[in-house]
């Protein structure tokens, strides 16, 4: 490679002859005449040689041409191959692109206030939910795309009424404000098929913005909340012990700043510095507060339990029998009846659970011994009549009947 380029430089600088040049360098004339013939460097070649992947090439060729995306172990069965699967993944890599149909993915460009993408994000932990029982809940992930600030907590569920709530938690607590629109994916939680569940579309109503939900195998739309899971369980999960959710959440609401303080590439800066630049293009707060805790009306059975999210939890007993409206949503449960507030429980995220308020038994035993007390009293003021009246009545004399089969026993006897 230097011969070659000091022979052009000789020749076409220094004008000098090939027959000067060979003799300078000591080399052939024949060397000099074919650097200079050349135009590129001088390169190893190795002649073709057929190999067992270039027989097996038009077999992997029409497996591809039938399925495009059949993977490169499936295709060695298919045709019998041998050899290395490091080389044979190597061809297929490179004949597929020629069958499987093109994906692109475009650039998007997010304008302040625009869109908040959202997720949920499984951290791959045990935490401890209470009573002996651990799991995985959802971390609700929120991250304006225009400013990439990231807010984010656990949830206790995915359904439909904690995805609500933990929305307007990050909106109204942490974000400060209303975005024109939230990206999603297929959360069953949030709608399927392109309607959305009737909470999700009060609440989005309520807030006056729109819910786009993203047609199915196109991660790449809502990229940067899916790089914000993956940044979350590389760079805030590692080295860390929970004991509970609240634990878990406490944690996270320590960190997030720091997150936000980091520089991100892609946007020239900050979150933290650029977030009210987005904030500022967004919508306001509502007015009136969205509705985001699940409520029913139920009545008020003899063990006085009503269930919330898996659980039972114990109600004043005094409105056994009475219409009762319970309200759940993130942090209590509540049970109601005319306005009036007949219990508040702590939301248990364990399942299966029995909670009891110690007031309510009281309350329970009192009311019990009052009715067993009113129900004795009640039998010894009803009046029981003498049965011999109904003797009397019907003329029926026990006495004479009585007398009559003794005499006919001892008759017998004897």
């Amino acid at each position: 490679m230097e011969d070659w380029a000091l022979i052009r430089h000789l020749h076409r600088s220094e004008g000098l002859s090939q027959r000067a040049i060979a003799k300078q360098l000591g080399i052939a004339r024949d060397t000099v005449a074919n650097a200079l013939a050349s135009g590129g460097p001088p390169q190893y070649r190795r002649p073709p040689v057929e190999s067992a992947i270039s027989v097996a090439e038009p077999r992997i060729r029409a497996l591809l041409s039938a399925y495009p995306t059949m993977p490169a172990t499936v295709i060695a069965e298919r045709i019998g191959w041998t050899g290395s699967i490091t080389w044979l993944r190597e061809k297929v890599r490179v004949i597929r692109p020629e069958y499987a149909p093109a994906d692109p993915a475009d650039r998007l460009d997010h304008q302040p206030g625009r869109a908040v993408q959202c997720d949920l994000w499984f951290p791959p932990v045990k935490i401890p939910l209470g009573a002996g029982q651990s799991g995985c809940p959802p971390v609700l992930v929120m991250v304006a795309a225009f400013s990439r600030f990231i807010t984010a907590m656990m949830l206790p569920s995915r359904v439909t009424m904690d995805l609500v709530s933990g929305m307007w938690r990050l909106l109204s607590g942490q974000l400060g404000a209303v975005p024109h629109q939230l990206w999603w994916d297929n959360e069953a939680g949030i709608g399927r098929r392109g309607r959305l569940t009737d909470p999700v579309t009060a609440f989005v109503g309520t807030l006056a913005t729109t819910l786009v939900q993203l047609k199915p195998y196109d991660p790449e739309s809502k990229g940067i909340v899916e790089r914000t899971n993956r940044y979350l369980e590389t760079s805030f999960l590692p080295g860390r012990m929970f004991d509970s959710p609240a634990d878990f959440n406490r944690q996270l609401a320590e960190w997030l700043p720091i997150a936000n303080n980091r520089p991100v590439r892609r946007i020239d800066g900050c979150p933290s510095e650029l977030v009210s630049i987005d904030t500022a293009a967004m919508l306001p707060l509502p007015p009136v507060p969205p509705q985001v805790q699940a409520v029913s009306r139920v009545r008020l059975p003899r063990d006085y339990y009503l269930r919330a999210a898996g659980n039972d939890y114990s109600v004043d007993p005094s409105a056994i029998g009475h219409l009762i409206e319970l309200t759940y949503g993130l942090d209590t449960v509540t049970a109601t009846r005319d306005g009036q507030r007949l219990a508040e429980h702590d939301r248990a995220w364990a399942q299966g659970l029995t909670i009891t308020d110690p007031a309510h038994v009281e309350t329970a035993a009192r009311l019990r011994n009052r009715f067993q007390q009113g129900s004795a009293a009640l039998d010894r003021a009803h009046p029981v009549r003498d049965l011999g009246d109904y003797d009397r009545i019907f003329g029926v004399d026990f006495t004479t009947h009585a007398t009559a089969s003794t005499d006919s026993g001892e008759e017998g006897v004897a």
